[in-house]
C-alpha cells in the first residue's frame, strides 16, 4: 500500500515538474496562446518569410467554439513573433469552403443558422487586423447561400477554393495540414 502511494505520489509529481504554461501572444492577443520552447535543437530562421496556407474543409464539430484551423494560425503568428520573427515576414492565408462553410457567416447569419452569435468573428477580426487572409470559396458561398449580407466583412470571396489554393502556392504559400 504505501509502495503504491509512493510511485503515485512519484508519478504525479513528474507531470507537475513537466507541464508547462500556455502563453497569450500580441499578434493576435485573445487567441492562439502557445507553449514557449527554450532553445530548441531544430533552429528558427528568423531571416526567412513564412508564407503558410491553412485549408479549411471541414466543419467546426462544435458549433459554440471557435474553428481550430482558426485557432491554428492565431497560433502560428504569436509563436513566431514571440520567437522574434517580425509580423511582417509572416504571410497567413486561409480558404474556407465545404463544410466549414458557417465559420464566416456574421453575427445575425450566424444566430440564425445555430442560435448563438459566431464564436468566429472575434478571431477572424484578430486575425484580419494581423494581415491574414480569410477566403472564401465562392463556389462554396454560391451554393449555400452566402451573399456579402451573411457573410463576415473581414473575409473575402474568391472564384473557387481550388482557384485560391493554387494561387497561393504559385506565392510559395506552403499548405499546413
Amino acid at each position: 500500500m504505501q509502495k503504491t502511494f509512493l510511485m503515485i505520489s512519484f508519478c504525479l509529481s513528474c507531470l507537475i515538474g513537466f507541464s508547462q504554461t500556455q502563453t497569450a501572444g500580441v499578434a493576435v492577443p485573445d487567441f492562439g496562446k502557445f507553449y514557449r520552447v527554450d532553445q530548441p535543437e531544430f533552429k528558427t530562421d528568423k531571416a526567412q518569410v513564412f508564407r503558410v496556407l491553412f485549408d479549411m474543409v471541414d466543419a467546426s464539430t462544435e458549433k459554440s467554439q471557435v474553428h481550430p484551423f482558426f485557432n491554428t494560425a492565431a497560433r502560428f503568428l504569436n509563436m513566431h513573433t514571440d520567437a522574434g520573427i517580425p509580423l511582417s515576414q509572416l504571410h497567413v492565408a486561409l480558404v474556407v469552403h465545404g463544410g466549414a462553410f458557417d465559420t464566416v457567416l456574421n453575427d445575425e447569419a450566424y444566430m440564425e443558422k445555430h442560435g448563438i452569435k459566431n464564436p468566429n468573428t472575434a478571431l477572424i477580426q484578430q486575425l484580419k487586423a494581423a494581415d491574414a487572409q480569410i477566403i472564401l470559396c465562392g463556389q462554396t458561398a454560391a451554393h449555400r447561400g452566402i451573399t456579402p449580407e451573411k457573410r463576415n466583412p473581414d473575409v473575402m470571396v474568391a472564384l473557387s477554393a481550388m482557384t485560391a489554393i493554387l494561387q497561393l502556392q504559385n506565392q510559395d504559400y506552403k499548405m499546413i495540414f
